[in-house]
């Protein structure tokens, strides 16, 4: 199955992208997948893009402000409002992480019947095997990149909404991590980086 500009088909015909071939341009990433990796994407996004923000503080923001509304139409006391909206905002927040738990392991039901994956990339895109499904991703599907200590999240573009997820336990050693990292550079843009161990 190849996934080009979001766009995903079968296909008998092979493709140059990421084909391994040993000319030392092509990193190889070989990891399962799990839950933890799609919790940690989703957390970075909501924490360094501006549409994870909005998505995660909507909710809490919403909730918050109607409240404090309510409140002041009503006649609340005080002490009685802020604790209220401190208990409503502490509850709201929990139920947006819920919200994310659940997101991630929606996301990772996808990908588990996968098992282990290999990841081949080069300058032109990747090209990931797991044991029943391989597809192809040209770097223009991906408009962003962020990394954590973990993980390089790949952010969709325009073409698509997606969110990938690498595991650096995945590369052949140091090396390919930084070779990655070279890579997506060249063609993606870099959000900030948090600091890395």
């Amino acid at each position: 199955m190849d996934s080009k500009g979001g766009e995903a088909f079968v296909s008998d015909v092979g493709t140059d992208i990421g084909t391994g071939t040993g000319t030392g341009a092509d990193v190889v990433f070989v990891y399962r997948p799990t839950v933890a990796d799609f919790e940690e994407a989703l957390r970075a996004r909501a924490l360094r893009t501006g549409a994870g923000r909005v998505q995660a503080l909507t909710g809490p923001v919403v909730a918050v402000g109607a409240l404090a509304g309510f409140g002041l139409v009503v006649g609340m006391s005080a002490p009685v409002l802020v604790v209220a909206l401190v208990v409503l905002a502490a509850v709201v927040s929990w139920g947006t992480l819920r919200a994310l738990r659940t997101q991630a392991r929606r996301m990772f039901s996808i990908v588990e019947p996968y098992g282990q994956c290999r990841m081949v990339a080069d300058e032109r895109g990747a090209v990931s095997t797991g044991e029943r499904v391989s597809f192809t991703v040209e770097w223009a599907v991906h408009r962003e990149y962020l990394e954590t200590a973990r993980l390089f999240v790949l952010l969709g573009g325009e073409r698509s909404a997606g969110v990938a997820v690498l595991p650096k336990r995945g590369a052949q050693g140091p090396e390919g991590v930084e070779r990655l990292r070279a890579i997506l550079d060249r063609n993606l843009k870099p959000l900030r980086r948090q600091r890395l161990p």
